[in-house]
């Protein structure tokens, strides 16, 4: 008996594309939501971090397969239709991610990989609503933080974390609604290789292979990209890290009632540390002023050049037949 099994190269690059898309994707963007909590939850066993963090993965996904009709997406996508064919240029990004997240280079997976799919209107809306993200992160953040640095994140500073169970539970339940919030909201960046209505097995199938990297970024504490979230001020303490959980989660869900475009999450997260930073500084000078405008600048500066590099990235991969042709030309004058 013969098991024909006939795989087109369209799917093969359509497979590939979404495996490493959720690799480099969870590497590269785990600091925006489980980095303060691998920091703030050192001492945990790593089967609890991955089991936690898979848990809340799972029911997400699952509740928001069954309320949007087999969209894991939630809505994100309607603006980028599903392709007809995939390219091998279209694998080409999450791969680049990849490499730069090995670098600490907090990349914006959503410019990087959604920009190959979509149409110079659709990245338009997308770059717009990112840099309006990072302004309302950095503005509301600075605001916060220049309100409870004194009365609440100084006590924090002077007075080491003891063990309080109020404060453990609060911690996991901040995680908990900021992992569904960001997978709601970034979820495109992952599923834009995928039929934009999923089936049961499809569901059962990114679960799994979510939940294996979801592991590996549980044994590895977060990886290089945490580095970003250990040098800013006091992030490692439980107390302080579900504060910035739960301003993080509460910009997310305005940005996720405002409208259904896709955005790059990474560019609230630095906006968010930015204003904190310089808040914390302003009202507790704690360290000096030259270290904290050090800390915020290349932050942002990190983020723009992965901006460039994913805009330059995009660019050679869209518009790769014209650039050979004109090469091949150029030589055969």
């Amino acid at each position: 008996m013969t098991l024909n099994i006939d795989i087109s190269l369209s799917t093969i690059f359509m497979l590939i594309g979404f495996t490493v898309s959720m690799y480099s994707c969870v590497f590269n963007d785990v600091i925006q939501t489980l980095g303060t909590f691998l920091s703030a939850n050192k001492d945990k066993p790593v089967w609890m971090i991955w089991l936690f963090s898979t848990a809340v993965l799972a029911v997400t996904l699952t509740v928001g397969w069954i309320v949007n009709d087999g969209d894991m997406a939630f809505g994100r996508l309607e603006r980028i239709p599903f392709p007809e064919t995939f390219y091998w240029w279209q694998v080409v990004p999450p791969i680049v991610l990849v490499f730069l997240t090995r670098f600490g280079i907090p990349v914006s997976t959503t410019f990087l990989i959604l920009s190959v799919f979509s149409s110079s209107a659709v990245v338009g809306m997308i770059l717009t609503k990112s840099l309006y993200g990072y302004f309302i992160a950095f503005v509301s953040s600075f605001i916060l933080y220049v309100i409870i640095a004194r009365p609440i994140e100084r006590v924090f500073l002077l007075k080491k974390m003891v063990h309080v169970k109020a404060w453990t539970i609060a911690k996991w339940c901040a995680t908990a609604f900021l992992w569904s919030s960001w997978i709601m909201q970034d979820a495109a960046n992952l599923f834009v290789y995928l039929p934009r209505k999923a089936s049961l097995l499809q569901l059962i199938l990114v679960i799994i292979g979510f939940s294996i990297f979801l592991w590996m970024v549980a044994y590895r504490r977060g990886g290089e990209i945490q580095n970003i979230l250990k040098i800013k001020t006091n992030t490692q303490d439980m107390r302080s890290a579900t504060i910035i959980d739960l301003v993080y989660t509460a910009i997310l869900l305005y940005f996720q009632t405002l409208n259904n475009v896709p955005m790059s999450t990474t560019w609230v997260f630095i906006g968010l540390l930015a204003g904190r930073e310089m808040a914390m500084y302003h009202r507790l000078r704690f360290e000096s002023p030259k270290k904290m405008y050090k800390h915020v600048a290349k932050d942002l500066t990190k983020t723009i050049i992965g901006l460039v590099v994913s805009i330059v990235i995009v660019q050679l991969l869209v518009n790769f037949d014209i650039i050979k042709n004109t090469v091949l030309h150029f030589f055969s004058l």
